[in-house]
């Protein structure tokens, strides 16, 4: 069973991760922000979808999830059609520009993450994606009950003080 210190080193990896994803984010056009990105991923993933679905997806509050939205629909990338089902609410699709747009987005990443880990070795790579996978099924296990409100919800004296590094390292789970 791991330790409070391999937990809290954990903390302190994932708070440079987030490091990592803003160097990332800045691979990204002007015209493209990460909340504009993730909408499209998750539109060309997922497929076409009510608004309330892409916030659980991308498990952002619906007003931002909104601002998103209006970001791309903007653009054309995607478009916002009469739910059939209900006609106050609105189905979400990503357009033919959108996916390029997509996929021009995924050429800079792969382009940004390629310079950065060119001397990684395949095996390297293959073990940080396994890992990662493992650390995001885990925490979409238990999304909805944050391990940090339960940690703070239950005093226990005995606990392990928790990084102040490690709120950040769960702000933008996508």
């Amino acid at each position: 069973m791991a330790t409070p210190k391999q937990y809290e080193e954990l903390a302190r990896q994932l708070s440079a991760v987030n490091a990592v994803k803003r160097d990332l984010h800045r691979a990204l056009p002007a015209d493209c922000p990460p909340g504009s990105a993730a909408v499209l991923a998750a539109l060309d993933k997922h497929g076409a979808m009510r608004m309330s679905r892409l916030s659980e997806l991308l498990a952002i509050d619906i007003s931002v999830t909104s601002r998103h939205v209006a970001h791309v629909a903007e653009r054309g990338w995607t478009d916002r059609e009469p739910d059939p089902g209900d006609r106050r609410s609105r189905i979400l699709r990503l357009t033919p520009a959108g996916k390029q747009r997509l996929d021009e987005l995924a050429e800079r990443y792969t382009q940004a993450l390629a310079h950065c880990l060119g001397d990684w070795s395949d095996e390297e790579l293959t073990q940080l994606n396994a890992l990662l996978g493992k650390l995001h099924t885990s925490f979409g296990a238990c999304r909805g009950a944050t391990p940090l409100v339960a940690a703070h919800a239950a005093p226990h004296a005995h606990a392990a003080p928790h990084s102040t590094a490690a709120p950040h390292a769960h702000a933008h789970a996508t």
